[in-house]
């Protein structure tokens, strides 16, 4: 039987229970309400065919509480006068939460949605856009609003989030609903206190002026007549990215690696460093301007993702070349492929000619299902061979 019966009533409140109608419905009932539901009726062949389970149908709708029935008369030719039901409705918003089952939920909401216009009342489109996300913040949305009102009042505080100084909340609570205070509080804070550059939960403290842990660079001195810390040869450094920046190795050689073994390893190459990558994003390596004069080359790993981690450091840095990353170094390590996972599948406009050929042959499985090369798979030797080529230098040695 395909008529609408008390079930499928309750089902249908339900539905706009779960997207979120119901609450918003609940924000101004008299706007929405009575609330007339969909009501598929039978036949008048199902009057005639199928009369004892018509009248058996009319007897639940009947009893299904909270539903107000419009009724129509009908000439049946065999039954002579029929009454038929024709709408329903809930005529309440209290009728339709307790048909959907939701009348403790719609308490809370209407409490947090209170709370907030009554302290934040530019919240409040939030809570009309996310009601079902609301309620699973009940618990803490006391302590969300706190966080928000505090920096409302204390706009780009530069400090750290353990100095923020609130009751009932740490740091921690913060640094856990950081996507959720980012969206409440683009809504509440004036646009000077908001530095768009910075966009999601990894930049919340640079996005809202607090301050944050400095971002670090580490990297290897590979010749020892480069004095960087004095009387120690070869060291392995790690600076503050202010630091890194204030640093002047202008016409050295740098080789960014992904690996740290490989970072560690690398030989010994007159006039260099080796710095240790952090794959996606350059933000610590930025502001080194002197790196623009110097010689670069980027090692990683021969597969989407390598290719678009040498995309984005030339977005910084044009005249970087890439290192071990051809076609006849992946070729002549046949035996060392392995399987990449989620790969890349977007342009990148940043590669040279032999790159992008390389990149379009892994990215459209050319030479086999998410083909790559691990950096570490490729073999000593043949790295060292690669080095001397480029510098020319009869002095590279392996560091052991």
């Amino acid at each position: 039987m395909s008529w609408t019966g008390p079930s499928e009533l309750k089902a249908q409140l339900h539905r706009l229970w779960e997207r979120g109608d119901l609450s918003r419905m609940q924000l101004e009932p008299d706007v929405h309400f009575p609330l007339r539901l969909n009501l598929k009726v039978p036949t008048s062949s199902d009057v005639s065919d199928r009369f004892d389970a018509v009248r058996k149908w009319i007897a639940e709708l009947t009893l299904a509480p909270h539903i107000r029935i419009e009724w129509r008369e009908v000439r049946h030719r065999v039954h002579g006068l029929q009454r038929l039901p024709c709408q329903v409705w809930v005529d309440s918003l209290d009728a339709a939460l307790a048909v959907a089952g939701r009348k403790r939920e719609a308490a809370r909401f209407q409490l947090m949605f209170d709370d907030t216009l009554h302290k934040l009342p530019a919240l409040q489109s939030w809570l009309k856009k996310r009601p079902m996300q609301a309620l699973e913040l009940y618990d803490r949305w006391p302590q969300l609003l706190a966080i928000v009102a505090w920096l409302c009042a204390h706009p780009r505080p530069a400090i750290y989030l353990r100095q923020v100084d609130i009751a009932g909340v740490h740091s921690k609570f913060i640094e856990a609903n950081r996507a959720v205070l980012s969206e409440l509080l683009d809504l509440a804070l004036t646009p000077d206190a908001i530095d768009e550059h910075y966009t999601g939960s990894s930049q919340f403290a640079a996005r809202y002026g607090f301050l944050d842990k400095p971002l670090r660079l580490r990297f290897r001195v590979l010749d020892q007549r480069m004095q960087i810390l004095a009387g120690i040869s070869h060291p392995d450094i790690t600076l503050d990215a202010d630091s890194f920046a204030r640093l002047d190795l202008s016409g050295k050689t740098v080789f960014i690696t992904e690996n740290e073994t490989n970072f560690l390893a690398f030989p010994k190459v007159a006039n260099a460093i080796a710095i240790f990558g952090s794959g996606y994003g350059w933000d610590a390596l930025a502001p080194a301007q002197w790196l623009h004069n110097c010689t670069m080359y980027y090692w990683g790993d021969i597969d989407t993702h390598g290719f678009a981690i040498l995309n984005q450091l030339r977005e910084h840095f044009r005249h970087v070349t890439s290192f071990l990353m051809d076609r006849e170094s992946l070729l002549s390590h046949e035996m060392h492929w392995c399987e990449e996972g989620n790969q890349v599948t977007h342009d990148l406009h940043m590669l040279n000619a032999e790159e992008l050929s390389v990149f379009e042959d892994l990215r459209n499985q050319r030479l086999g299902k998410n083909l790559r090369l691990e950096q570490e798979r490729i073999q000593f030797e043949y790295v060292m061979n690669e080095l001397f080529k480029i510098t020319n230098a009869p002095q590279i040695q392996n560091q052991a």
